[in-house]
Formats: structure tokens, sequence, C-alpha cells
């Protein structure tokens, strides 16, 4: 078992108020996620609130994309959500994620955490692949797509 945690941040052109709604509410993480493209068919549902505390979505796509859910358990306007992701396929896996967000200057600084623990087979997949480096792309390309739709919508 290796316990992991990864982390990133982006400075977003936009007030945490105009940053915060597009990741409280996950109708609108289709236009930002970086994990959208890899399965433009994929199954999407939505089930609580809209938005917020209790809000949930949950996904089934090709082998790319996998299955799995996300609620938000914690929701601080603007400054924090907390979410519990759960991953279906390729593993199983529960991490909990948040993000955060900051004033900087004439924007935002978001901080987006992914924590967990890989275990049997996924420990020896991910120790090759760096669990870091991979993930950590990710988070970098939504977070560069998070800047976009939110300063085009400020």
């Amino acid at each position: 078992m290796a316990a992991y945690t990864i982390s990133r941040s982006a400075f977003i052109p936009a007030p945490p108020e105009a940053v915060y709604p597009h990741v409280v509410d996950f109708h609108k993480w289709t236009e930002w996620s970086p994990w959208e493209p890899l399965d433009p068919g994929m199954e999407r549902t939505y089930s609580g609130p809209d938005a917020g505390v209790g809000a949930a979505y949950a996904w089934r796509g090709n082998r790319k994309a996998g299955a799995g859910s996300m609620q938000i358990l914690e929701a601080v306007e603007p400054k924090s959500i907390r979410l519990r992701l759960v991953f279906v396929k390729p593993f199983k896996a529960v991490n909990p994620t948040g993000f955060t967000f900051e004033p900087d200057h004439d924007g935002t600084r978001v901080t987006w955490v992914m924590k967990g623990e890989n275990r049997g087979i996924a420990a020896l997949v991910f120790k090759v692949l760096k669990m870091d480096n991979s993930v950590g792309r990710d988070f970098e390309k939504g977070l560069a797509n998070l800047a976009k739709v939110a300063g085009e919508a400020h």
C-alpha cells in the first residue's frame, strides 16, 4: 500500500466568486474537466441538488474514462470545496479531493488536491507510471481549462 497526495495550483485571472461556481456545480465540469475528451459518449448522471453540498455526479465511459462518482461533502463559498471521489474502473479507490480558492492580486490561486492509497495491482501500476506525473498533468490541464472558462465568463 502506498499513500499519495497529488496537488497542483494555478493562477486564474478572475476573482474567487467567478471561479468557484464552475467547480461547485458538476454540470459545469464538462466545460473544463481534463477527462471529458477521453470519451465523448460518456454516460453522466447527476443527483441531489444542482450544486453545493450533496450534489453528486457519476460517470461511466470507455476504457480510458473508466467509471466512478463524486459527491460534494463541504462547500464554503467562495473559499473551498471538499469532495468524495470514488473510482470503480479501471481500479477501485476512494480519494478525498478538494479545491481551495484564494484571492491573489487581480485573480485567484486555485489549488486542486487529491489524496489516496494505491493497493494491490494499482500500487504496482502507479509505481511504474509515477502517479504524481500522470494525474498531476491532468490537474494542470484541468486548471488551465478552468482558467479559460472562468476568465471568459468574468
